[in-house]
């Protein structure tokens, strides 16, 4: 076998191997004939003619993401930076106009989020644009469906995934929200003052009000006692008034026994003899005493007072008018 035949036969195997062509599960392959498009051949196992027809390129099915990070301002002149994540796939059924129409798909996605993101974010203040931000996404993809359609991409979905203001913007946001939850503390632990405040005044008044009507039972004790202890010394002869300074000299003593018992009081006792005593209760009784004979007598003599009659001046004086007592 001559080497000529060997070459030949060689060449002829790798041009039937070159025949045959596999392309990969979502993915698409565009043919050429010559230079013209010819066909888009799918997943598996392909044939096509040697040196006539050729692979012009592979299109990618799977769903593509593209991040696009822009800058803008918003409403109230705060620059802020957006990123954008667009999801995008090729039609399977329009990969001829997405393989021929467009050269680079990236750029023109890019170029059309631009467009509607600085259309959409000056109109809006920074908090609305944290607050919309679903609004911009969505207003996003409604103009990529409308303008890549054409092109033979279809967008699945438009994520805002980041707004980031200018730092100074970001600390001044950081101290209004330390400063508004102050606030809201501070107003907390005013009403909680004044909860106990009230408690506390609340308490007090039912303390005093029990205080008080434990000083007015003991008084009527009291009272209640002394009106028996005078029943008393009366059944065994001794008048009212001599029971009253016996009941005012006991007391007096007792005051100065309990003051003698506590060790952390200070007594003072002037100079006092029996006798001065003795003379002391004397002083108290006849006291007593006198005092009800003037009552009994006032009882007695009660005298009307009658109010003056108004007496009218006469020649241009006046005299000076005395009441008349009968």
């Amino acid at each position: 076998m001559s080497t000529a035949f060997i070459i030949l036969l060689v060449l002829a195997f790798f041009i039937f191997m070159s025949s045959f062509f596999t392309v990969k599960q979502q993915s698409s392959v565009v043919i050429e004939r010559f230079g013209k498009f010819h066909s888009v051949r799918n997943s598996g196992l392909q044939l096509k003619i040697p040196v006539v027809d050729r692979l012009a390129g592979r299109v990618n099915l799977k769903i593509q993401q593209l991040d696009v990070i822009i800058e803008t301002k918003t409403k109230d002149n705060v620059f802020i930076k957006m990123k954008v994540s667009v999801q995008f796939k090729v039609i399977q059924d329009k990969v001829y106009d997405a393989f021929y129409k467009l050269e680079y798909p990236h750029d023109q996605i890019t170029a059309y989020v631009f467009d509607v993101v600085r259309a959409e974010v000056p109109k809006l203040k920074l908090d609305d644009v944290f607050e919309r931000k679903d609004d911009i996404a969505i207003a996003v993809k409604r103009e990529l469906n409308e303008a890549m359609t054409t092109y033979g991409y279809d967008i699945i979905n438009t994520l805002v995934t980041d707004i980031d203001p200018d730092i100074q913007v970001k600390n001044a946001m950081n101290r209004i929200n330390a400063a508004d939850r102050e606030k809201t503390a501070a107003e907390f632990e005013a009403e909680s003052s004044r909860i106990r405040i009230v408690a506390k005044a609340k308490a007090e008044a039912e303390s005093k009000r029990l205080q008080g009507q434990g000083i007015a039972d003991q008084r009527r004790e009291i009272a209640r006692g002394l009106v028996e202890s005078v029943e008393v010394l009366n059944n065994v002869g001794i008048n009212s008034q001599e029971a009253s300074a016996l009941i005012v000299v006991t007391q007096h003593y007792d005051t100065l026994q309990a003051i003698g018992a506590d060790a952390n009081s200070n007594l003072i006792l002037l100079p006092n003899s029996p006798q001065a005593g003795s003379d002391m209760l004397n002083n108290m009784v006849a006291s007593f005493t006198a005092s009800n004979q003037v009552g009994e007598m006032m009882k007695k003599n009660n005298k009307k007072i009658e109010k003056p009659k108004p007496i009218q001046p006469q020649s241009g004086y006046e005299d000076d008018i005395q009441p008349e007592v009968k």
